[in-house]
């Protein structure tokens, strides 16, 4: 496989390339997170292998921006922050399994051909809800055959709840997948970008398709459809 890893630790980097060179695989490295990103960019993995405390950009952050990008390369978290709530954040992230620190070389060997494997298998190019098309290669959006315009951030919006479909998106998880962890962005503003899809995406369009859930967040599905 061909691996990236993304790790601060320079002797951690050392003894993983080591290992896994060794197992036949081909390792590619950044030191920081915001290197890595770039670095998953510009050439195709197998599998990226990921740190979360990390200088210029978190794991978290790398995470979300790939998926946002719809950016299908398997991601494994490896990291010491193991609690619950940590894990559970990485994961929604995007990310394809998480591991902590210390760790098994041997499962982790194992863990890379399952996530390798499993992105493979599930991860989906284009997204369809009804008449609504979200092609994640291309960007390209389109309703009824007819192609829908966005922006970036409307792009972001709409992957996010495409991905979900069926299922209430918080508003705070909204906010993070759309403007990253940290960005002071009120409930105003994400509604008023909320409006700008609906009326590009639904319009006068039927049926409607996004909906919004008072005191929760917004959910894309067909209209009587729980």
């Amino acid at each position: 496989m061909k691996l990236l890893v993304i790790e601060d630790e320079r002797r951690m980097v050392e003894l993983l390339k080591q290992g896994l060179i060794e197992e036949g695989h081909t390792v590619h490295h950044a030191y920081d997170g915001d290197s890595g990103l770039r670095l998953a960019r510009s050439v195709q993995f197998d599998v990226i292998i990921l740190d979360v405390m990390m200088p210029q950009m978190s794991g978290y952050e790398v995470a979300r921006r790939l998926r946002a990008e719809c950016n299908a390369t398997a991601v494994l978290m490896l990291t010491a922050k193991d609690s619950v709530p940590d894990i559970v954040h990485g994961l929604d992230l995007g990310a394809d399994d998480y591991m902590t620190k210390p760790f098994s070389f041997h499962e982790l060997l194992v863990r890379l051909q399952v996530v390798k494997r499993r992105a493979g298998n599930s991860r989906r190019s284009r997204l369809q809800v009804a008449g609504l098309s979200l092609d994640c290669s291309s960007r390209d959006v389109s309703r009824d055959g007819t192609t829908v315009g966005l922006t970036r951030t409307e792009y972001g919006l709409l992957h996010k709840l495409m991905s979900h479909a069926g299922t209430v998106v918080p508003r705070e998880a909204l906010i993070e997948s759309t403007w990253g962890a940290g960005h002071e962005i009120d409930n105003n503003t994400l509604d008023a970008f909320i409006r700008l899809v609906r009326n590009k995406v639904d319009g006068r369009h039927t049926p409607k398709l996004i909906h919004t859930v008072r005191g929760v967040g917004y959910v894309i599905r067909l209209e009587g459809v729980s």
